[in-house]
């Protein structure tokens, strides 16, 4: 007698695989990626237009800040005002100042991207962060000179002159992106383009149902006597 054999895949081969599984692998869409060329392009355009408007920062910085007056005696400086707050308003000022670009900057981003998209506020905060740091460096520069023995010298004996300008609060460059990124997102989920909602499936009930028109058989009554046979 003869005994059938089953074939058997060779150890060192791999399984075969069935048609239809190798069709739904074939049909299975293919993933895409996070950030397409198109979002990362628009979150460096942003990141770069907003860190240059750091230096509208340091500008204004430099002009609206309130300021520290010295006075030499010929020996040494002293503050003119020793209960001046005008080094708390420098910081004010700053970060006053901070908050209103990173609303404009967020409403800006908005206005030219309003479908929104995680490229934009990773731009959005980047760029943030870096025109902050700009604009501090910009008002340094062009604020009064940190050398107070050569600006006390020229100045002479008695004359105040301006302190230069400072950032004690660091914790005020945080002021643009934080304002920036809240804005942004709350307007978009305010007002930004919402995707359709998919459609819901309809799966089949898996109860049987009796036509609604088939006769029902009376049910025996079981109290009644079987009728005589002939």
């Amino acid at each position: 007698m003869s005994e059938a054999v089953t074939p058997y895949d060779k150890p060192d081969q791999p399984p075969s695989e069935s048609p239809s599984a190798a069709t739904a692998a074939e049909a299975a869409p293919a993933s895409e990626p996070a950030f397409s060329p198109s979002d990362i392009r628009d979150g460096a355009a942003i990141a770069l237009v907003i860190g240059v408007a750091g230096v509208l920062l340091g500008l204004l910085w430099v002009w609206l800040a309130p300021r520290v007056q010295y006075v030499s005696n010929g020996e040494a400086v002293f503050l003119r005002d020793t209960e001046s707050e005008a080094r708390i308003g420098a910081d004010g000022t700053f970060l006053l100042l901070s908050v209103g670009f990173g609303v404009l900057s967020a409403v800006a981003v908005f206005l030219w991207r309003r479908g929104g998209g995680a490229a934009q506020v990773v731009g959005l905060a980047v760029g943030s962060v870096f025109a902050a740091l700009v604009g501090w460096r910009v008002g340094l520069w062009l604020g009064p000179s940190s050398d107070l023995v050569a600006v006390a010298r020229k100045a002479g004996k008695g004359v105040p002159f301006d302190a230069p300008l400072e950032l004690l609060a660091h914790g005020a460059l945080l002021g643009w992106p934080m304002a920036a990124v809240i804005v942004h997102l709350a307007l978009t989920a305010l007002w930004g383009t919402r995707d359709p909602a998919p459609d819901l499936a309809v799966w089949p009930s898996g109860y049987y149902q009796a036509p609604v028109d088939a006769p029902v058989a009376p049910a025996a009554d079981p109290s009644g006597t079987e009728p005589p046979r002939p």
